[in-house]
């Protein structure tokens, strides 16, 4: 099974930020460069589970009812939607290989149109951190981890039963695997109730009917960091460009 089964199993703000980039800025060209910033943790031994997930990750295209549930959020236009059918990842924009700079390490080069490459980071990043979990760990002690989460639900449950605090999911790409999140949102939706405002994971907001979470993300201003002459200036048109992406909404 793949670590990766669904174009929808990503942040909610790289299909509103991808959204923006196909309306405002579709011949923009980027790159993302991955560093693994834990010392001692050797990811180079996984290169093949790596490259061949990613290989099942450009296979993928968006089912019709994963195209419906995105046109019906209100934030996202019927051109988009249209857009993602067609869409697939290609691996020609992925560069993978032993680091030349850093013993252990591995380059993981994303370079290419901005609006072909947004969506790979959070599933990259994904997979690296499952490929290494079950490597490095084995197989999850399932017991333990509920275990675990309960007694932490618990403690979150006590602290913010009684104040106006709601907290939501972000975890997709730092998860220990895809099966994990999706016990975690079940046990946080069932311990913190209405305190628990959803997730950042389309995905799984689609399959626990969960409300989808997201805006922008910082990749959208250092994105304009480039496209602006001037700091202050590309900053300005940032926001700019998204009020008129999303006219007050997001």
């Amino acid at each position: 099974m793949a670590v990766i089964e669904s174009l929808l199993d990503t942040d909610l703000y790289k299909f509103t930020m991808m959204q923006a980039v196909l309306h405002q800025h579709p011949g923009a060209q980027v790159e993302y460069l991955f560093r693994c910033r834990t010392p001692g943790v050797d990811l180079s031994p996984h290169l093949d589970a790596i490259s061949a997930e990613i290989d099942a990750l450009c296979a993928l295209r968006m089912r019709q009812d994963e195209l419906d549930y995105l046109r019906g959020l209100r934030f996202i236009k019927p051109d988009f939607v249209d857009f993602l059918g067609l869409f697939q990842f290609d691996r020609k924009y992925v560069q993978l290989r032993r680091s030349q700079a850093e013993s252990g390490g591995i380059e993981l080069r994303v370079r290419g149109p901005w609006l072909h490459t947004i969506l790979f980071e959070v599933p990259l990043l994904a997979i690296v951190s499952e490929v290494h979990m079950h490597a490095v760990h084995g197989p999850p002690d399932r017991e333990e981890g509920l275990r675990r989460l309960r007694a932490k639900a618990a403690r979150l449950r006590e602290a913010v039963g009684y104040e106006d605090c709601r907290l939501t999911d972000f975890g997709t790409r730092r998860r220990w695997s895809h099966a994990w999140q999706d016990e975690v949102l079940v046990q946080l939706r069932e311990t913190l109730g209405e305190h628990f405002a959803g997730t950042s994971n389309v995905h799984f907001a689609m399959k626990h009917g969960l409300v989808p979470q997201g805006t922008m993300a910082h990749e959208w201003l250092q994105a304009f960091q480039a496209l602006g002459p001037r700091l202050r200036d590309s900053q300005v048109a940032a926001f700019d460009t998204w009020a008129r992406e999303y006219r007050g909404d997001l």
